[in-house]
């Protein structure tokens, strides 16, 4: 999906133009991969723009740069302000956001320590990232070749640049072979999650969620829709589900921010019903929530004003 430009990217602590945020080409992350990145989203709510969640998702991106060992710069509270800051400057009253830390120019060869951790925040407009009638219509889904990192061998518990190289892969193949979106399994043959969302699977009447130890990202989006799920008496949870459960659902559907709730309609070319009513139903409240029309959620709604 194009990007389309607004007037300010947010860099090490002031806003520059959009055409001036620039990268040198020797930036260690460019060619090595180690970094760490967050998607959120602003949408517009009766007070004005509102971001979703973001405290959560700037505490994520630090976390992520724990694990891998980089020192952020900016603490929690100093990138929540830069985020609203950044967003305000668009005048938009919703647009996908995009934060990054990277270790920058300085020094080549694997070790990164040496150089600079460089932190950026863009937003732009962007729809759903699955089709904006991807509720109704749903998604067809394909079980990739390519399997989701052990827990040894890349962090997936970490929202990491070059873990994506893995879900980039899985992408490609499924929509070269004309799908919409890939399903990624774990080493042990378990479900893990999908190239950029993470999964829900109806069996026996019950929601299911493959969780972190499958190799799934611990989503926001799936911590939301849990929570959602249950306030709507649904039997939601985490557990493990094997790739039969995806050919036999009574229901499915994806999430993430860039997804939201999208249904699926098939998997392997196996039709499940789509959308079911849970989720129709969570997809409705879901869609409430993000814009602060449910009093019980409005705390998840940062205003940026």
């Amino acid at each position: 999906m194009p990007i389309t430009p607004t007037p300010k990217i947010w860099m090490n602590g002031s806003l520059v133009n959009w055409a001036d945020a620039n990268v040198h080409i020797l930036t260690h992350t460019l060619h090595y991969g180690m970094g760490v990145f967050e998607g959120i989203r602003a949408y517009e709510t009766a007070d004005g723009p509102a971001v979703f969640r973001l405290t959560e998702h700037i505490e994520r991106l630090h976390n992520s740069a724990k694990i891998l060992g980089m020192p952020m710069p900016y603490s929690v509270d100093e990138l929540i302000a830069a985020t609203k800051e950044t967003v305000a400057s668009t005048g938009l009253d919703s647009c996908y956001i995009r934060p990054i830390a990277y270790f920058g120019y300085g020094e080549m060869g694997l070790n990164p320590l040496p150089c600079k951790v460089d932190v950026a925040i863009a937003c732009w407009p962007w729809g759903a990232y699955l089709g904006d009638d991807a509720v109704e219509k749903g998604v067809r889904l394909k079980t990739s070749s390519w399997t989701r990192h052990d827990h040894n061998t890349m962090p997936p518990a970490a929202k990491t640049v070059g873990n994506y190289v893995n879900s980039s892969l899985a992408k490609v193949e499924a929509l070269q072979a004309g799908y919409d979106e890939a399903v990624m399994l774990a080493p042990n043959g378990l479900v893990a999650e999908c190239s950029g969302e993470n999964l829900f699977v109806a069996r026996h009447g019950k929601l299911l969620t493959p969780p972190l130890s499958a190799g799934a990202l611990e989503g926001i989006t799936q911590s939301t829709v849990l929570t959602i799920a249950s306030d709507l008496g649904f039997d939601a949870r985490t557990d493990n589900l094997a790739r039969s459960d995806l050919y036999i659902a009574e229901e499915a559907f994806v999430v993430g921010t860039a997804a939201e709730v999208s249904s699926v309609n098939s998997v392997d070319d196996r039709a499940i019903p789509c959308p079911g009513p849970m989720t129709r139903a969570i997809a409705e409240t879901y869609g409430d929530a993000v814009r602060g029309k449910i009093d019980r959620y409005r705390h998840w709604c940062e205003l940026v004003g």
